[in-house]
């Protein structure tokens, strides 16, 4: 299908693609709080590697597809994982499971054996160990940096304070898992939240990730989380797989008992077919089966692409499905004015919560599945997460019932609504929308951008109503005084978040330029940005091809955040920001770098500096960050407690220094 796009309908879909999957990956793995389900989000991604796969041209290194993941959270310390934490690609079909089969085997040769395991829809948790005994545990985060939980994860009581004597495993290690909520205590917890009327959690994984960053490790405790583990790093003196989840049990983890080695696809497919149904016995979720190649020196051999391992894959099970009957359909507006359609729904129970509401993404989906009000449609939980209509059920379609149609104006302000050429939405272009500005002014205050704590949605739209507050500037501008005249406002309270408003009036360029919610700008583009302008004013004065030359930015984006600057409103909102003592951290512009082209690999740990600071040290001197050892990486820096890479760099002849030759070379190169 891709192949048939023209260039400019398959750029601005890209962008679009890009987006999209950043927002939802940013909603999933860090607010905790998904929008849409894992089958969208699995056919959004897709949908983006096909097309990047067509024209290669559009593949950007900003793209989700070149990236692991979202930001931690700012409630809690970053922490530095001892090396990257991966997300694997999906499968989910027996021809896919295949594939990834003889894709493995053409890179690593006879592959004797594939171990299967149940996948747990958890959170991904890291915890390390020295000499024996716990001493920090973080989250994912965005797979090189995490949140420290360590104070929540003492209390679980699967997680092992001290290893069992002559466990065998190293001085020092992380071991890698997933923390969850067993299914009985998810439907404890949701009785209690309900009857107190208080919102229940959607899934038993958004409760275990609520449970694990609470700030009270009391309420932690009495959660009863749980735990499996899967993953050691560094993984000596195991050789395989098999032996790796061994020896995590053998030294008092828990790991998952339901775990095969499989010498062929024929076992790996009957292990599938066995757990397809079984799984719903569990006490906890499950929704596919990991297979990965067991041989730990034949994964290191095939390495990973830029998200996901290249010696592992997640088939995911068919999602469950039940009936239910449209009420209504609404549509509401986001803050760059799309206008998605949403489904009112007959409450249903699907996946272990009551479903409302679902999105329908936008009108051509709607035509695509035929939604009508009235109808009774077929819905699911793709990964038991997010509800979405599968199929509206036609031969229950009452008499007389007439195709939605897209409203022609803007719900919020009756603006005309505009679908672009290339574009799958609508949008309302009126800037003074009164929808956009309250979503606009969520944005800018949400974790990811400005950060402003205490500013939720029910405050800010008690600021708009009340005449408070018009645009991001105006934040700055609340007093007190207006602070109490809102409901659930005392004396502290307003106190308390107009000091958390004015501590933001300083913060890091990239949440600043984050935070004006520029279109097709998201985290990443940010921070691409403020790297190579340095500062807001010479980004503002930057046209589309000076844009263009920014690493990363494509022409869609280039010319999107050249039109934001150049408008009447943009320079308006920045000159306001500058008025009201706002500014941004300068950054130092990036330049060529003397290591230009080469290719660097960190193991080990580092005592000077952390590995996303060396990291960021490298790219300055123009050099590229390694994950993997091969006969092109330039040099190894070993720190304490190096892993395999060590041994591969030794076997392949590639030059390894230590670390006070790499910050010697580092200070020489002017890094």
């Amino acid at each position: 299908m891709t192949t048939t796009r023209t260039a400019d309908a398959a750029s601005a879909r890209a962008a679009e693609l890009r987006a999209l999957i950043d927002r939802h990956a940013h909603r999933y793995h860090v607010l905790d709080a998904p929008e849409i389900s894992d089958a969208e989000y699995d056919r959004l991604f897709r949908e983006l590697v096909d097309l990047e796969a067509a024209h290669p041209e559009l593949m950007t290194p900003d793209s989700p597809t070149q990236r692991v993941g979202g930001a931690p959270l700012d409630s809690f310390t970053k922490v530095s994982h001892r090396s990257q934490m991966l997300s694997l690609d999906n499968a989910f079909s027996a021809a896919e499971v295949e594939a990834f089969f003889r894709r493995a085997e053409r890179g690593a040769g006879v592959v004797d054996a594939y171990v299967c395991e149940l996948k747990i829809d958890g959170l991904a948790i890291s915890l390390s160990y020295r000499d024996g005994v716990l001493v920090r545990a973080a989250t994912r985060g965005d797979g090189v940096e995490g949140e420290d939980v360590t104070a929540n994860v003492r209390t679980v009581r699967t997680v092992p304070m001290r290893l069992k004597e002559g466990s065998g495993l190293p001085d020092s290690f992380e071991v890698r898992g997933e923390v969850y909520l067993p299914k009985a205590r998810f439907a404890a917890l949701n009785a209690q939240l309900e009857e107190a009327g208080k919102p229940t959690y959607a899934n038993p994984r958004s409760a275990a990730a609520g449970g694990v960053r609470q700030l009270d490790p009391g309420v932690t405790a009495k959660r009863g989380l749980s735990t499996f583990m899967y993953q050691l790093e560094p993984s000596p003196p195991a050789h395989t797989q098999a032996e790796v989840l061994d020896l995590l049990e053998q030294a008092g983890f828990r790991v998952n008992p339901h775990r095969h080695v499989a010498g062929s696809l024929d076992e790996v497919l009957a292990f599938i077919e066995h757990w397809s149904t079984r799984r719903h016995g569990l006490d906890y979720d499950t929704d596919g089966i990991v297979i990965k190649v067991s041989s730990l020196a034949l994964q290191a051999e095939l390495g990973k692409v830029s998200r996901s391992p290249r010696w592992a894959i997640a088939y995911k099970f068919p999602p469950e499905e039940v009936e239910t009957e449209v009420l209504d359909i609404a549509v509401q507006v986001g803050r760059t004015g799309a206008v998605t359609p949403v489904a009112h729904l007959r409450p249903v129970l699907v996946a272990g919560s009551t479903v409302r509401r679902c999105t329908l993404h936008n009108e051509d989906e709607v035509a695509r599945k035929d939604v009508r009000i009235g109808d009774t449609v077929l819905l699911h939980k793709a990964g038991d997460v997010i509800p979405e209509i599968v199929r509206t059920i036609l031969e229950k379609r009452p008499a007389g019932s007439a195709a939605w149609v897209m409203p022609s104006r803007c719900p919020a302000c009756a603006t005309e609504l505009v679908r672009e050429v290339g574009e799958v939405v609508r949008r309302c272009v009126n800037p003074l929308c009164p929808a956009q500005r309250r979503e606009r002014l969520r944005h800018f205050a949400s974790r990811g951008s400005m950060n402003i704590e205490g500013l939720g949605e029910s405050i800010i739209d008690q600021l708009v109503d009340a005449g408070f507050v018009a645009d991001a500037a105006d934040l700055f501008s609340v007093t007190v005084d207006q602070l109490l005249t809102l409901e659930g406002f005392a004396q502290r309270s307003a106190e308390k978040l107009h000091e958390a408003i004015a501590a933001r009036r300083t913060v890091p360029l990239t949440r600043l330029i984050n935070a004006l919610g520029i279109r097709h700008v998201g985290e990443h583009t940010a921070t691409l940005l403020a790297r190579h302008f340095g500062g807001m004013e010479a980004l503002a004065a930057a046209g589309a091809e000076e844009l263009t030359a920014v690493e990363g930015v494509g022409p869609v984006v280039a010319e999107s955040v050249a039109r934001w600057f150049a408008t009447g409103e943009g320079r308006e909102l920045i000159h306001r920001l500058d008025a009201a003592g706002v500014h941004a951290e300068g950054v130092r512009a990036a330049t060529g770098g003397t290591w230009h082209g080469q290719s660097w690999v960190l193991t080990g740990s580092m005592e000077t500096l952390t590995r996303p600071d060396a990291e960021e040290r490298i790219r300055a001197l123009g050099a590229s960050p390694g994950t993997s050892v091969s006969k092109r990486t330039h040099t190894v820096v070993a720190g304490a407690s190096p892993g395999s890479k060590l041994a591969r760099a030794q076997e392949l002849g590639v030059r390894v220094i230590d670390e006070q030759t790499f910050l010697d070379e580092l200070t020489a190169a002017g890094g």
